[in-house]
């Protein structure tokens, strides 16, 4: 399993993260489809590095639609949703 740091998204317009990406790595842009499925089955890990911090990008469930999220806590610049756009 290879642990993918992310550093920046892609997000459509109504500002649902698409793609996980990080500049340089041959596995980047990593549509979320493939991502889920990455996290599902423990082929990779991702996570967004924020001062040192690592924080791991979960897979979520909500009304029967998967979503990408870090793990809730108090700092925003880790949130998937605020990192750059691809």
């Amino acid at each position: 399993m290879a642990n993918r740091q992310v550093s920046r998204t892609d997000k459509d317009r109504d500002g649902d993260i698409t793609a996980l990406c990080n500049p340089y790595r041959s596995w980047s842009p990593r549509r979320k489809r493939k991502a889920i499925r990455d996290i599902e089955r423990g082929r990779h890990s991702y996570y967004v590095r924020e001062n040192g911090r690592r924080v791991e990008v979960d897979v979520v469930e909500e009304g029967g639609d998967k979503y990408l999220r870090t793990d809730p806590d108090a700092v925003t610049a880790n949130n998937l949703d605020d990192l750059p756009d691809c």
